[in-house]
């Protein structure tokens, strides 16, 4: 069965809520005739409730850039899993390398995100990749490795069909630099073998695994077409109309 293409975009630390309507209402109008590619898009947390609204009657759905483990208690500045869902989200980027890299997020932690997106009916989408020490020293299999059964550990076949894992090259993200069309299919591919391995061939062939890493319309085509590659997590190119449906439709 054919994996249907996700294209994802994580807006990051931008748009006011003001300017969130702004870019729904741009992106709703060019994506009316988009049908064969799940579109998301994960603002900040302060524009989840009006963003939800915004999409009430489009075929964009709603996702968050981050959770907690626990549903709630004495955790100053953290955001929950029904707070997410109550707000609309379907999906919720996780285990992302800036959270992990400013932030302290371990493969623990994310594994512990996980369990309880996956727990309260959230979609998760996890984030692995490598630094560019880590390819340069020939490292980039053992951390991806490392990553996917670290964050992974305990979650079970049946809930695999509600994952989608985003393959992200630290040294790709935000620099410009884009791993080669080559390059990521590799990564995909092992990727998928390690879930092969863990799960079997039935869940590996049916995960959706993405590409991000500096994604723009001029190259969305070429990685998208790669027999690995199920999507893209877009970061900038995704806070502009035009570009983000430029890449949608490159999918589509």
């Amino acid at each position: 069965m054919a994996r249907r293409i996700i294209i994802a975009g994580n807006w990051k630390m931008h748009k006011t809520p003001a300017e969130t309507l702004r870019l729904l209402n741009g992106l709703k109008v060019r994506a009316v005739n988009i049908s064969n590619v799940e579109m998301v898009v994960c603002p900040t947390f302060v524009s989840l409730t009006i963003a939800a609204e915004a999409l009430k009657d489009s075929r964009i759905v709603l996702g968050a850039q981050n959770m907690f483990w626990e549903t709630e208690g004495a955790y100053t500045g953290e955001i929950s899993a029904p707070m997410l869902k109550d707000a609309g989200c379907t999906y919720v980027i996780l285990g992302h390398s800036e959270r992990r890299q400013y932030f302290g997020e371990t493969d623990e932690t994310v594994n512990k995100r996980m369990h309880r997106a996956l727990a309260e009916g959230l979609k998760p989408i996890m984030c692995i990749g490598e630094t560019l020490q880590e390819r340069e020293d020939n490292r980039m299999f053992e951390v991806l490795e490392r990553q996917v059964t670290g964050g992974l550990a305990g979650i079970s076949a049946g809930q695999m069909a509600d994952v989608v894992l985003a393959y992200e090259p630290v040294w790709a993200i935000g620099t410009g630099k884009t791993a080669t069309p080559e390059q990521a299919d590799e990564a995909h591919a092992y990727i998928r073998g390690l879930i092969a391995k863990a799960y079997g061939d039935t869940v590996a062939s049916a995960i959706r695994i993405q590409y991000g890493g500096s994604v723009k319309p001029g190259n969305a085509a070429e990685l998208l077409s790669k027999d690995n590659i199920d999507g893209a997590l877009v970061g900038g190119a995704s806070l502009d109309a035009e570009s983000f449906i430029a890449i949608i439709k490159a999918a589509e």
